[in-house]
């Protein structure tokens, strides 16, 4: 009796470390796609930002002042339509996360519900026997 114990037990710990396992293995995932995503975007911020404050730099009369601030206020709309375009991106890709790990739990439940029902015709088979 002890030695059913002792294998449900190790099953039922085997099974939960290895969706644990593909939990994690999912989440980051997520992570690294979420990360690249943010990293990309940081990038091409800072090189456009760059550029600009070089051209800053350079501003010598009214003229170029009035053609630089264009060029700012065009700079900050671009900056704000990719950072709306990179956080709707990572909501798609939090997104699909979430409905990995909510198919990977609900495969956990049903495992869970099977084991459990077949646990009482193993008990009639056993004591059958």
């Amino acid at each position: 009796m002890t030695q059913q114990l002792n294998t449900q037990a190790f099953a039922y710990a085997k099974q939960f470390t290895d969706n644990a396992f593909k939990a994690q293995a999912v989440a980051l995932k997520g992570l690294e796609q979420v990360t690249e995503l943010q990293l990309k975007a940081f990038e091409k911020q800072a090189r456009s930002t760059a550029d600009y404050v070089a051209q800053v730099s350079e501003v010598r009369d009214l003229e170029a002042l009035r053609g630089i601030w264009e060029k700012g206020a065009s700079l900050t709309r671009d900056q704000a339509e990719e950072a709306v375009a990179v956080s709707r991106e990572i909501m798609a890709v939090t997104q699909k996360t979430a409905e990995s790990l909510s198919s990977l739990l609900q495969a956990q439940q049903q495992a869970a519900n099977d084991a459990v029902a077949a646990a009482p015709v193993a008990a009639k088979k056993a004591a059958a026997k």
